[in-house]
């Protein structure tokens, strides 16, 4: 009878654990990039870059990327999807005159603490995209690649508004 008991109560402890709802860490990656929502800008001489972030669901980032010159004319503009799909982390963005409108998937290649780079090396320019959180108010932003045959990098450190 005791065995009985003792099978019984593993068998209910193995159920129980197998069923134990694990989504909260289903989407851990995405959640690291949490605190990019809010809406983020930097000034230039010749204009403003501005990037609004959203969650859409707990799977789902979505942005808005737009470059504007003397505050009447966008010279640049994409919207972006950051998604977790598995395993995966992916930055999605849609350029608009670039590409056929067509989105374009760059892959989490690294995720250090703040730091997160994004990679497609067949795009043709840029090749990796990277976001890193300086502090609770400063986010720096590069692209980078080979264009025309170059290395090129773009840098911009953006503050949250």
């Amino acid at each position: 009878m005791k065995s009985k008991i003792i099978i019984l109560l593993s068998t209910a402890s193995i159920f129980l654990l197998s069923c134990q709802n694990k989504s909260g860490n289903k989407f851990n990656k995405l959640q690291k990039m949490e605190w990019l929502v809010g809406e983020w800008e930097q000034k230039l001489p010749n204009g403003i870059i501005t990037e609004i972030w959203k969650k859409e669901n707990d799977s789902t980032y979505s942005g808005k990327s737009f470059f504007v010159k003397e505050e009447e004319d966008t010279i640049h503009s994409e919207t972006i999807v950051l998604s977790q799909r598995k395993d995966k982390l992916l930055y999605i963005p849609t350029v608009n005159g670039q590409n056929n409108d067509e989105p374009v998937t760059f892959t989490m290649s690294s995720d250090a603490e703040d730091n997160f780079t994004f990679e497609n090396p067949t795009h043709d320019y840029p090749q990796k995209i990277s976001y890193k959180k300086s502090n609770a108010t400063t986010l720096m932003t590069s692209i980078s690649g080979i264009q025309q045959g170059k290395l090129s990098q773009e840098n911009y450190s953006l503050t949250k508004k």
